[in-house]
């Protein structure tokens, strides 16, 4: 089955995208499901979740954190304890993997190879310790970054995701992650990623056509 583990809509508060729309797409697409990660919230998310019960698609919610070392993609957290730190600044990468570890949530780095000013991993991801996987294939990247990702992922023999970190409808699903161990929740996720039971790539069902 393949989700888009990265997904926005304008509760990040930085793009105008509505659930619904994300969701239909998403369905038109043929994706088994997709992972909203909205920016430092976990709790921003939940009305969309209520909008995709209705629409019959199954979604999951996860937090995209802006660390000092990079963008970091968190799942399993259930509420938004998990941030001691406040909001619009860049958190301690070390310290938030420890809390999220602690929650029995797992860390992604989220693009680890796109430059985005002085807080971006690049070739740092490889010292990083407490990552359970590398999103390999984002959809906003460029093919050379996600190669470089997809490499530094075997290198550290972690398991790849993709994802599309869509802001508008054409983008969703650009890329997605190929489970292949039913995923029904956010325990089955989180189990599937553990065990290596999943691929990020570039999902084969993707148009840019509405």
């Amino acid at each position: 089955m393949w989700i888009d583990t990265h997904c926005h809509t304008k509760y990040s508060y930085d793009n105008w995208l509505e659930p619904v729309a994300l969701i239909r797409r998403a369905k038109a697409l043929g994706l088994d499901g997709i992972v909203i990660t909205e920016h430092y919230s976990y709790e921003a998310s939940a009305p969309v979740e209520a909008i995709a019960q209705g629409e019959g698609l199954l979604l999951l919610r996860g937090v995209e954190i802006a660390t000092d070392r990079g963008h970091l993609l968190a799942y399993g957290v259930e509420d938004d304890a998990w941030n001691i730190w406040g909001r619009d600044h860049w958190l301690p990468m070390e310290e938030v993997i420890e809390r999220l570890q602690k929650l029995g949530a797992i860390c992604v780095p989220a693009h680890p190879f796109r430059e985005v000013g002085v807080c971006c991993l690049l070739e740092r991801l490889l010292d990083v310790v407490g990552l359970d996987a590398v999103e390999t294939h984002n959809g906003n990247n460029q093919d050379t970054d996600n190669d470089l990702a997809i490499h530094a992922a075997k290198h550290m023999v972690l398991p790849g995701l993709g994802g599309s970190d869509c802001h508008k409808v054409p983008a969703v699903g650009r890329c997605a992650t190929e489970f292949f161990q039913p995923v029904s929740n956010m325990a089955d996720f989180i189990g599937a990623v553990r065990a290596g039971n999943c691929l990020g790539g570039y999902y084969p069902g993707y148009s840019m056509e509405p």
